[in-house]
């Protein structure tokens, strides 16, 4: 990861922009942005991101702003003539009920998790544009489709953040309080992958190195456990002495979403952080970093 150095190990030099320099929905300062600082290789991980209620809540961001963030970046990036691209897009991609774990080729067999569609329907846009301009022009734009990520840098706003960096603020501010139990969304049966972000980092140099298909590709540990499961992790890390309770009001989503990773585990390549391992690093940073 940028936090561990890879960059310099790979002697290379790592641009950014963030959205105070560069609006990445604005094909003009894009193009500006582009222009100025040359890449050879760029990849797309900007993104509207957010978890089931921001999903539900904001359906227009979640699909709009998406697709413009990312026809902006794959379009000025062939203009520019920027060697190699690699877009990420998510597990939801995938239909709801479909089977597990979900092959790559699972892609557009079936219907949507309605909670995350706007989402999802912006991913599978991103990858038939980067399929498009390889069929078209050559261009090698690949795309590799991560399981659920967490770790340092994560969003841990309840209004809109992911399951994990949801649950870690929401037992380290009962611990605080003195209130003994955790909450969670549903059942808490739903099964979930998780990978830790340094993970895919290493993996996306890994494709960019390795991979250069028409098809996307899966980025996942191949091990997944239900969202109940999670949060006794993350309440027995955070030191929460109490009980797991559930609002059964609130959805519980798709039932499971394994992805499997043999085809990228068969090129040589495989995720070396352990869940607890990375959950607890995670847990650290949030102190160290958040909640001051």
């Amino acid at each position: 990861s940028v936090t561990d150095g890879w960059y310099k190990s790979e002697n290379c030099e790592v641009l950014t922009v963030g959205r105070e320099e560069c609006d990445l929905t604005d094909q003009r300062q894009v193009s500006k942005w582009m222009a100025c600082e040359k890449p050879d290789i760029v990849v797309v991980a900007a993104a509207k991101v957010g978890g089931i209620l921001a999903n539900n809540s904001y359906p227009v961001e979640f699909l709009y702003n998406n697709l413009a963030i990312q026809n902006n970046i794959i379009k000025l990036s062939y203009d520019q003539g920027v060697g190699k691209l690699l877009f990420l897009g998510s597990s939801c991609i995938y239909p709801k009920m479909a089977p597990q774990p979900i092959v790559e080729e699972a892609l557009l067999t079936g219907p949507l998790e309605p909670t995350n569609e706007w989402y999802a329907i912006a991913k599978i846009a991103g990858i038939k544009l980067c399929q498009a301009y390889m069929k078209q022009y050559g261009a090698c734009f690949v795309s590799a489709m991560p399981t659920n990520l967490y770790g340092p840098f994560d969003n841990f706003d309840l209004s809109s953040s992911h399951v994990i960096p949801a649950l870690i603020r929401k037992a380290h501010e009962a611990k605080k309080a003195g209130h003994p139990n955790l909450t969670i969304w549903g059942t808490g049966t739903p099964l979930r992958e998780f990978l830790h972000v340094d993970d895919l980092a290493d993996a996306a140099v890994f494709i960019l190195k390795q991979y250069q298909e028409y098809e996307h590709i899966n980025i996942g540990s191949g091990f997944d456990l239900s969202i109940g499961e999670v949060a006794r992790m993350v309440m027995d890390i955070v030191g929460l002495n109490g009980e797991l309770t559930h609002d059964l009001t609130k959805p519980d989503g798709t039932p499971r979403k394994l992805m499997s990773a043999d085809k990228l585990k068969k090129m040589g390549w495989k995720p070396k952080i352990d869940l607890r391992e990375g959950l607890a690093s995670t847990y650290q940073w949030f102190l160290d970093n958040v909640y001051k």
